[in-house]
């Protein structure tokens, strides 16, 4: 991977909090501590925009953590959850978050994705390709498609150095 990093070049962060959220939850049972993961992928250079795509629940539990993202300058975008009859439950937010990318991106030298979603290959053929953004992604590695991690430009695998980048898990357990 080819990669240029400049302390003037403009980013925008692309957070698919879900995806994110549950891999850490299902590989670590902790949460993920965004400022830390923004902060480490943004890497000293000019913040442009970051937006965390959320879900809001009936109960509204997800308030605080809505908050904290926005103390620590993350821009949050709210969709509700959809219940569907039989139990079924469906939130998603691909599609606004790449047309989110694609809209920002003139004003971009680099994309950052903060997924492991395989639907945003294409997302990211378009920025390299036809936008000309250079296109970073970060995630946890062990739940993110090896398609997409071979078409950005850098990959940061937040499973490296799991204790840097989650919150409620003690190190006896399953780092």
């Amino acid at each position: 991977m080819s990669v240029i990093k400049h302390k003037s070049q403009r980013v925008g962060i692309f957070i698919d909090t879900q995806n994110i959220y549950h891999s850490a939850k299902n590989l670590y049972g902790a949460k993920v501590n965004f400022g830390q993961v923004v902060k480490d992928a943004l890497d000293g250079r000019v913040l442009i925009r970051a937006t965390a795509y959320v879900i809001t629940t009936e109960s509204g539990d997800e308030k605080s953590f809505f908050e904290a993202l926005t103390k620590v300058g993350i821009t949050t975008k709210t969709k509700n959850l959809q219940i569907f009859a039989g139990g079924s439950k469906k939130a998603d937010w691909d599609v606004a978050m790449a047309i989110d990318a694609i809209s920002l991106s003139p004003k971009l030298d680099a994309v950052i994705l903060i997924t492991g979603d395989g639907d945003f290959i294409p997302l990211v053929e378009y920025l390299k390709i036809t936008q000309g953004c250079q296109v970073e992604l970060v995630s946890f590695g062990k739940s993110t498609s090896s398609k997409l991690t071979e078409v950005v430009d850098d990959f940061i695998d937040l499973d490296k150095n799991p204790y840097k980048y989650l919150i409620g898990q003690s190190k006896r357990g399953k780092f």
